[in-house]
């Protein structure tokens, strides 16, 4: 597949993180400190470059992730091995939530296992690594890069470069609360590819990635799936939808 088909079109186990081939060689991943889309590498490496020049260390925590990777965190969320979070990132009691309110709950920080976009490749969380204390366990909250936060300048200095149409491609999926996934300015996506991927990722096909998986609420999940991809898949920065 070239370079225009897979603008075109992607198969089911890429948009649903269960196939690899669309990914970056191991010797990139080792350059960028993750899996991204083969064609994600060039771009991030100038932005990166010129991050640098500004006096940032762009660095990428989370690149891709794949089905089963998802559907662990899922699982762990859901199963209440992991903390479930509220809209200020703060620690939710999930023991009174239906299935439905305990998957919308999720769903505001944590996509569905199939509907990521980091199964993409095309997307990354990123952080600057000249300004993290040693030791320090970054956590992907709002107070990290936040103004004052310890990642605040280097988001700001994103900000310029994506309003300006220099950020060579990224762009902000979750800029702003539009009632689904919460703000995460930490979240990076390369629109050449993401944008039409997102259109791409219907209801069906999600429900067929997730037919046979062993996941947790998983009835309610189908019941509601609908709404799952207008709220937390299509609902984005409208600008690149």
């Amino acid at each position: 597949m070239n370079a225009a088909e897979r603008r075109e079109g992607a198969t089911l186990g890429a948009l649903t993180g269960q196939a690899e081939s669309h990914l970056c060689s191991a010797r990139d991943a080792v350059t960028l400190g993750a899996r991204v889309h083969q064609e994600v590498v060039a771009p991030f490496v100038q932005l990166r470059a010129e991050a640098s020049e500004a006096g940032f260390d762009l660095r990428i925590l989370s690149g891709f992730r794949s089905f089963e990777h998802q559907l662990s965190i899922w699982n762990g969320k859901a199963g209440g091995e992991r903390p479930v979070l509220d809209s200020q990132a703060r620690p939710l009691d999930i023991g009174g939530l239906t299935d439905w309110e305990l998957a919308l709950a999720i769903l505001r920080w944590s996509a569905l296992p199939g509907a990521s976009r980091h199964h993409w490749g095309t997307d990354v969380d990123v952080y600057d690594a000249a300004a993290t204390p040693e030791g320090y366990q970054i956590e992907l909250v709002p107070g990290e890069v936040e103004p004052g936060g310890m990642f605040g300048a280097m988001h700001a200095w994103l900000d310029q470069r994506i309003a300006a149409d220099r950020a060579f491609g990224f762009f902000r999926p979750y800029d702003e609360d539009r009632g689904g996934v919460a703000p995460e300015r930490w979240h990076l996506s390369w629109a050449p590819l993401a944008t039409g991927w997102t259109r791409q990722l219907t209801p069906s096909a999600l429900r067929e990635a997730l037919a046979g998986a062993n996941m947790e609420r998983k009835d309610a999940v189908l019941d509601h799936l609908d709404e799952i991809v207008e709220r937390f898949v299509v609902n984005i920065n409208p600008a690149f939808r």
